[in-house]
């Protein structure tokens, strides 16, 4: 079977499915241009967030067989079209998880304690410890709206710091150590929200301004998941307005963002979609490709 890989992928993994017999070009660095002449020579295809795998370039594709995602979602991606047409669309849902959860908590003390803030006052060679009194996010409520592999990572860190975790997620019927409630409850109840679930029709722009009207004044929202699912218009006025105290931001609905002017805001963090970026993320990200192409292939 001929690969293409797409994106950034670890080397050692690459060396796996050449062991197994499979042909794998690398074209880390291939255009969308490019991709709709080449991809056609081609049976197999791996991708990150960068490359966007749409219709137009599934329609040039007649030999191509499996796309294989590495990360969580499929958003970059047109599954539900090339499963129509007979293409096998594949990711590695498990692989991102402990990396994203950790980044989400870390957020949450950062927040807690204005880390962002105080640490630029050291840079700027100014001792302002006066106005640095934080909080502790032990005995504090976190929200997850979405509670699957990534909000599991996110609960077990939670609750070792003594967080109340209550969640909503349609799809889940019970979970240890986790109160289950509708999404209003979860608005009413939590300091901290945290977001870990796919951009769907039905997630987009489900936070917006009549939830964060439902929210308690001073809560912090995380959002580590996908952009657009919190509608950043009404995100800038909740907090511009003082309903929410912080925001920690590692997705956008523009990526990078056309407008910076919520990344700007001072109660806000922002990073540039790194929740996957860690060693360890990568190194079984690239693990489980080489698993599932190589089982694929023997079929």
């Amino acid at each position: 079977m001929k690969i293409i890989i797409c994106d950034k992928t670890e080397k050692e993994y690459i060396e796996q499915m050449r062991a197994a017999g499979l042909t794998v070009d690398v074209r880390d660095d291939i255009t969308p241009e490019q991709l709709m002449v080449e991809l056609p020579n081609y049976e197999g295809m791996v991708v990150r967030s960068r490359t966007k795998v749409r219709k137009d370039l599934i329609d040039v594709c007649p030999n191509l067989k499996v796309i294989l995602r590495g990360g969580a979602g499929l958003d970059t991606i047109d599954h539900e079209y090339a499963k129509e047409k007979g293409i096998t669309v594949m990711n590695t849902p498990l692989a991102n998880s402990k990396s994203v959860a950790e980044l989400a908590i870390g957020y949450m003390l950062m927040m807690a304690r204005s880390l962002y803030k105080a640490s630029a006052t050291m840079k700027a060679e100014t001792w302002d410890k006066k106005s640095f009194n934080g909080d502790e996010i032990g005995g504090k409520t976190l929200g997850l709206i979405g509670i699957g592999n990534i909000g599991k990572e996110v609960t077990k860190r939670a609750l070792a710091m003594e967080m109340t975790v209550v969640a909503y997620d349609p799809y889940v019927k019970e979970m240890a150590g986790v109160k289950l409630v509708s999404l209003d409850e979860l608005l009413a109840q939590s300091d901290y929200i945290s977001l870990h679930l796919p951009k769907t029709k039905e997630s987009s722009n489900m936070i917006g301004k009549e939830q964060f009207a439902k929210m308690k004044n001073g809560v912090r929202i995380v959002n580590c998941a996908r952009g657009g699912i919190v509608n950043e218009e009404a995100l800038y006025e909740a907090l511009t307005s003082g309903k929410v105290a912080g925001a920690a931001l590692d997705v956008f609905n523009e990526e990078p963002p056309t407008d910076w002017k919520l990344a700007k805001l001072d109660n806000v963090i922002a990073s540039p979609h790194i929740g996957a970026a860690t060693k360890e993320a990568q190194a079984r990200v690239g693990a489980e490709v080489a698993e599932k192409l190589i089982a694929f292939a023997k079929k």
